[in-house]
Formats: C-alpha cells, sequence, structure tokens
C-alpha cells in the first residue's frame, strides 16, 4: 500500500520535521535515564495531538509508532518494576529498555528512509 505524502505546510513546521522533533524527544528522555522523563511525555503528548493532522500520511503511521511504544513500553517497565521483588525484574527490565530503543530507532530509520515504520521488515 502506498501512503499518500502531504503538501508542506508553509506555515509552521513541516510534518516530517515535527515527526522528527518527536523522536528526538522521546529519545532524549531514554537517554537521560528518565532525568528528562518529561521529554518522552511531550513527545507522546505531541503525538496524540498531531496524530489526526497526519491521518492518511505516512506520518501517521510514525505517530502510531511513537504512542504504541510508550504504552508497551511503560506497561513492561511497570510490570519489570513489580517484578523485581522476585528478581527477575532486572533482567525484564533491560529488554523493555532494548525493545524501546530498537522501536525509536527503527522508526526514525524508516522516517529518514521516507517509509512507515510497519513498513521494514
Amino acid at each position: 500500500m502506498t501512503e499518500v505524502l502531504q503538501p508542506e505546510n508553509p506555515n509552521g513546521l513541516s510534518m516530517r520535521t515535527l515527526t522528527h522533533i518527536v523522536y528526538g524527544l522521546f529519545a532524549l528522555g531514554l537517554i537521560s535515564a528518565g532525568f528528562l522523563g518529561l521529554a518522552t511525555i511531550a513527545a507522546v503528548v505531541v503525538a496524540y495531538l498531531k496524530r489526526s493532522d497526519a491521518a492518511g500520511t505516512l506520518y501517521a503511521g510514525h505517530f502510531d509508532w511513537i504512542i504504541k511504544t510508550f504504552w508497551w513500553g511503560l506497561l513492561w517497565c511497570v510490570l519489570s518494576a513489580l517484578a523485581t521483588f522476585i528478581f527477575i525484574g532486572w533482567i525484564t527490565g533491560m529488554i523493555a529498555l532494548i525493545w524501546i530503543i530498537y522501536r525509536i530507532a527503527r522508526g526514525w530509520l524508516a522516517l529518514f528512509s521516507g517509509n512507515s515504520p510497519q513498513a521494514i521488515d
């Protein structure tokens, strides 16, 4: 399925630039080990706010990708934190962190190549 690229809006940030900013904010929150966790929250909020503007374009898939990565990653990190009481949470926490980093890298690389994150298989 071919995705339609929306014409760029000359009155502000283009959807492509905004998507790069969202990936950058998410990555900043991860790199800072939660110290700048608000950057990750800001990335998800922007993704939710701009998802309807990007509907039917390549960028809608990226916003959905970021939102799903956040919620699934949060779920697995919380479950891993609970599992630290039985000493397996450290392992599952590291797996969850690696999975989140993989998802952000895969999505961002797909954006650089002009594809949807789901298109890279």
